[in-house]
């Protein structure tokens, strides 16, 4: 479910009875539900929702049936060039207190009153993100339906190689895009693409080519500094930027409030453990910064606890514990959509294995393989028929919607990799299979909802 910006608001704070909880925003996450003491007096108990912090405007294009999520790399570097990595602190360079401390120019701040020179420093390495993405809605009358929507998030600048600016953001920013572009500091807008997703941990990297960057705009814009979430002690003071409401960078000021914080996400069924705190972090915050008082990211900001009777619950992925994702981000193909008369090509007939099916019959969400095409791609692999693709090139596979879109990025005649689940001996194992990809065949199709590719 989605919350239309347009027509309502997060909150109703026209209506005072118990029974009035928050309402659902994009990607929302779902917390374990505490034990409540029991009230002398009847009561009505609440339901407490913890929501992503994308924003979603809601604007329909039309039911259209079209293929959702990018989520291949494509592109691989051409000429090998320099691997590219994430720019961290010198040890024993970071004091991120909640007191009164040095900025990453030496200036001396207070976290509860004046955060300026570290915001001036800050924000230029943050960036607003614009998606027009594709919506899925079940609904009893008319069933599965599509439709464009724009939504807005944020943004880290964390790399620059050759010829692209790197930037991170949460998975769920930019999953299922049409059209993505950034916005920076000068509000320079430039259209934007993915480079690497991993839906597991909620992050993405996305590319934006410095030929299409005004010189006057590269001189605004900076890389920002990779902290050490390790070491941080709840109390500290943090500084939350984002893209909020979809209005613009905007800056909240807070502490961390509680570290490891696991959180259980309802779209993926994922428990991820998660910063804490008490800085606002609000729709259209997700994937902007989160920083300690040295200026330096310490977190990718994430999600909210959202309840009529909740206040100042934000969550933030921790920098340290996904540094190396982000570096392998960094480093994978940029995606642009190959001619139609060139895609690769499996050669499987398959299904989805949602997350309703996979709690209910134990079995990992992906795309489950029932026929392999004698004489495709894959039967000269060692893909078997009852295998689950869960991720293709290291990219997260979720439906056989998402396999499709991905191969729309890369060639017949390309070898890539494939994880599977395979079904030994009662346990499904992991393991990964090398395909060298056919081209689509002109009579590819869909039939009876069991999809060829």
């Amino acid at each position: 479910m989605y919350e239309d910006f347009n027509n309502s608001n997060i909150y109703d704070n026209n209506n005072n009875n118990e029974e009035n909880s928050s309402r659902m925003i994009p990607g929302e996450f779902i917390p374990e539900e505490p034990k409540r003491p029991k009230k002398k007096k009847g009561g009505v108990k609440k339901v407490a929702l913890l929501t992503a912090a994308a924003l979603l405007f809601g604007t329909v294009s039309g039911s259209t049936m079209v293929g959702i999520n990018m989520v291949a790399n494509y592109f691989e570097q051409q000429q090998n060039p320099a691997r590219t990595e994430l720019t961290t602190v010198p040890a024993g360079n970071s004091d991120s207190s909640s007191g009164s401390e040095g900025a990453a120019d030496g200036t001396q701040v207070s976290a509860t009153l004046d955060v300026s020179s570290i915001v001036e420093k800050a924000m230029p390495s943050v960036v607003a993100i614009n998606n027009r993405m594709l919506v899925q809605s079940n609904n009893w009358f008319f069933g599965t339906q599509q439709y464009e929507a724009d939504s807005a998030g944020s943004g880290i600048i964390v790399g620059q190689n050759d010829t692209e600016l790197l930037i991170v953001t949460n998975n769920h920013v930019v999953e299922n895009s049409e059209d993505l572009s950034v916005v920076f500091i000068d509000n320079q807008s430039v259209t934007a693409h993915i480079k690497g997703t991993d839906a597991t941990n909620d992050l993405a990297v996305i590319a934006v080519n410095l030929s299409d960057i005004p010189a006057d705009t590269m001189s605004k814009i900076s890389i920002a500094v990779m902290g050490d979430s390790d070491s941080l002690k709840v109390g500290q003071g943090v500084i939350a930027i984002g893209n909020a409401l979809g209005y613009g960078q905007s800056v909240t000021v807070g502490y961390i409030s509680a570290l490891n914080r696991e959180v259980h996400t309802s779209d993926d069924n994922i428990t991820r453990n998660l910063l804490q705190t008490d800085a606002a972090i609000n729709p259209g915050n997700s994937g902007g910064a989160l920083l300690n008082m040295n200026g330096e990211v310490i977190g990718i900001n994430s999600a909210k606890y959202s309840d009529t009777s909740v206040e100042g619950m934000g969550y933030a992925i921790p920098i340290s514990a996904v540094k190396d994702i982000i570096n392998e981000l960094m480093n994978t193909r940029t995606r642009t959509e190959v001619d139609a008369s060139r895609q690769g090509y499996l050669g499987i007939q398959a299904l989805t294995i949602d997350q309703t099916y996979a709690n209910t019959f134990g079995m990992p969400q992906g795309v489950y393989v029932y026929k392999i095409t004698e004489g495709g791609a894959a039967s000269k692999s060692d893909l078997r028929e009852k295998d689950i693709i869960t991720k293709f090139d290291g990219s997260t596979v979720r439906s056989m919607e998402d396999l499709q879109q991905m191969l729309t990025y890369y060639e017949g005649g390309e070898t890539v990799t494939l994880t599977v689940q395979t079904l030994e001996n009662g346990q499904y194992v992991e393991r990964e299979v090398e395909i060298t990809l056919d081209f689509r065949p002109a009579d590819d199709a869909v039939n009876s909802g069991n999809t060829q590719n």
